[in-house]
């Protein structure tokens, strides 16, 4: 562990809803001047999850995202509230928005989505054993699936057609699974 170079002097919280908490602290930085520093405090974990059948197809989630005013393909993603136990929240988020159920989970990874201001951590799973169900999406979900093999999500990524940064990361961690034959 390295020493913590900072040094909070005050802190005060400038926005809070039931999602976020946006603070600003006055600080000295590592080099010894003063100023401010703002963090965004996520009050759920993010939860990423690659559904992904037995012939190796991934399900992907297309919504409108409102904060980038554009249309966006993601693996299925939300939100795990602070006491829900990770896992369930995975399972949760996976039956509502596409309707499927898993067998087997395994935990692929750990990532903060953007440190420099934010606190928000993301687990992401890899979910197997697929069946299909009825989904039950939330009120601000308005939800598009569409089932791809893992070349055509791969290639989305490359392409620039998914840039949400757990979407990234896990199809390019399935990619590289794959490649170094990790994959089942």
């Amino acid at each position: 562990m390295e020493k913590n170079p900072w040094t909070t002097l005050r802190s005060k919280t400038i926005y809070d809803n039931k999602w976020i908490m946006v603070t600003e602290d006055e600080v000295i930085n590592p080099k010894g001047g003063q100023g401010i520093y703002g963090k965004v405090h996520f009050k759920n974990m993010a939860i990423g999850i690659v559904a992904m059948d037995d012939e190796q197809c991934l399900w992907l989630v297309g919504q409108y995202r409102y904060t980038l005013q554009a249309y966006s393909w993601e693996i299925p993603e939300g939100g795990c509230p602070d006491g829900e136990n990770p896992l369930e929240g995975a399972k949760r988020e996976l039956k509502e928005e596409t309707g499927l159920q898993a067998q087997q989970w395994q935990e692929l990874f750990r990532m903060h989505l953007s440190n420099s201001v934010s606190d928000e951590l993301a687990i992401i799973y890899l979910a197997t054993g697929l069946i299909q169900g009825d989904a039950t999406p939330e009120e601000t979900e308005d939800l598009r699936l569409r089932k791809v093999s893992i070349e055509q999500a791969y290639e989305m990524v490359e392409t620039g057609i998914i840039t949400d940064s757990i979407s990234v990361a896990a199809i390019t961690k399935i990619k590289l699974m794959l490649l170094q034959g990790k994959l089942i």
